[in-house]
């Protein structure tokens, strides 16, 4: 073997064990969301904003598109590990159709549970991306409440 085939097999021989580290640790769902976080990015002409910096440390960054009192389209933004960029997929996942009042009330219970659980020491990335949410809507209804008294 060459050197470069020598290094390709160490790197697959590396991912190969670090997949079967994640397997132990996180569920289907949490690594499916993380590898492939769908809702991952930003919103031109966002109608609101939220952004948080947890316990952690880490920084979790909503924005969300509101009609008819639905969000419609919502997309989030994070520096965080792979349960945070999980817990911030599906929560968007599960707040874009739904009212702002019923977005609002997703708990982190209802996160942890859709993502099939979470490790306790991960359970703060499900709480930032509840909180990132809920401040979102808020400076949204704040925003829309001054516009009406304007009028």
């Amino acid at each position: 073997m060459n050197t470069d085939e020598d290094f390709d097999q160490m790197v697959k021989d590396l991912q190969r064990r670090i997949d079967q580290e994640e397997e132990l640790i996180y569920s289907k769902i949490v690594i499916r969301e993380y590898k492939n976080p769908d809702k991952f990015g930003t919103l031109q002409n966002p109608d609101a904003v939220g952004e948080i910096t947890g316990s952690c440390g880490d920084t979790m960054k909503i924005s969300i598109k509101v009609s008819d009192d639905k969000i419609t389209t919502a997309r989030f933004w994070t520096d965080g590990c792979g349960a945070t960029v999980a817990s911030g997929n599906m929560l968007l996942k599960m707040a874009v159709g739904k009212t702002l009042d019923e977005a609002f009330n997703i708990s982190i219970k209802e996160l942890i549970k859709a993502l099939d659980g979470l490790p306790k020491e991960h359970h703060h990335c499900a709480v930032l991306a509840v909180d990132t949410l809920r401040k979102t809507i808020k400076n949204y209804r704040e925003k829309n409440l001054f516009k009406k008294k304007k009028t």
